[in-house]
């Protein structure tokens, strides 16, 4: 019983952060298949806690203060964002664009740093960030090198479409992933924010397996114009490449020797 109870206040929390901000207890009870009751003492815990909060004038609850401490602690012990921040710095400054560093969760990527772009305007950090895989380069890299039986069930789950540059055809984003392992890098062009684009490489550990990705970030036009593109495809391998073996992973990391 209280596994079911600790799965049910899970997915209240996945739910507040997913189709939220503010969600009542019918909303919740519904969406997560749990009586009211039920849902509403989970959420005077979860509320004790500083998990979630109720709004006073409309009643209904949203994520809490607890949560961001944990996060930042996620963040401070996540061995690949510690790792990253000197060559996420080194990359920005060579390149003059922002970097993003990101892992997989589930069928979405979360960027654990971002390097602003040196000479920028103002800028928003995106830490915390959730893309979903398929729309972004950052996901692209990691899933190219994943094993076989997760990448085909990533390719057959949901497929979601932030533009309409999105790809959420199985067998093109198939072909896109094969060149992905070939080339070692992976692109975006608009396919999670219109304007915007991304270059991005794999990371691998000691298992020689991706644990996350590194790649630019910034406008389309200025990341994939034709002379800088490639300029920018290599700055990202050479330092996935140095990122991954300060991580203990082989000079031959990855299925293809990336």
């Amino acid at each position: 019983m209280l596994v079911q109870s600790v799965r049910r206040a899970s997915k209240i929390l996945q739910e507040l952060a997913v189709a939220g901000p503010r969600l009542g207890v019918s909303e919740l009870a519904e969406r997560i298949g749990v009586a009211k009751p039920t849902v509403h003492a989970l959420l005077r815990t979860l509320e004790a806690e500083k998990l979630v909060v109720q709004d006073v004038e409309t009643g209904k609850y949203l994520l809490g203060p607890a949560l961001l401490h944990l996060g930042n602690a996620y963040l401070d012990t996540h061995l690949l964002r510690t790792r990253s921040l000197t060559w996420a710095d080194s990359l920005a400054s060579r390149a003059n664009e922002a970097v993003w560093v990101a892992v997989l969760t589930g069928d979405r990527v979360l960027v654990v740093h971002h390097a602003f772009r040196p000479q920028g305007t103002v800028q928003i950090l995106e830490v915390g960030a959730s893309i979903p895989w398929n729309t972004c380069a950052l996901g692209k890299a990691i899933v190219a090198f994943t094993g076989e039986a997760d990448r085909e069930a990533l390719l057959a789950g949901e497929l979601p479409v932030l533009t309409g540059a999105s790809i959420n055809d199985r067998d093109q984003l198939a072909d896109q992933l094969e060149q992905v392992r070939r080339v070692g890098y992976a692109v975006e062009d608009q396919e999670s924010a219109l304007g915007d684009a991304g270059i991005a490489a794999p990371v691998f550990d000691r298992s020689g397996l991706p644990v996350g990705a590194i790649g630019l970030v910034g406008p389309v036009e200025r990341l994939l114009a034709e002379q800088a593109r490639e300029t920018h495809a290599i700055l990202v391998r050479e330092v996935a490449r140095n990122l991954s073996r300060d991580l203990g992973a082989a000079r031959t990391a990855g299925p293809r020797g990336v």
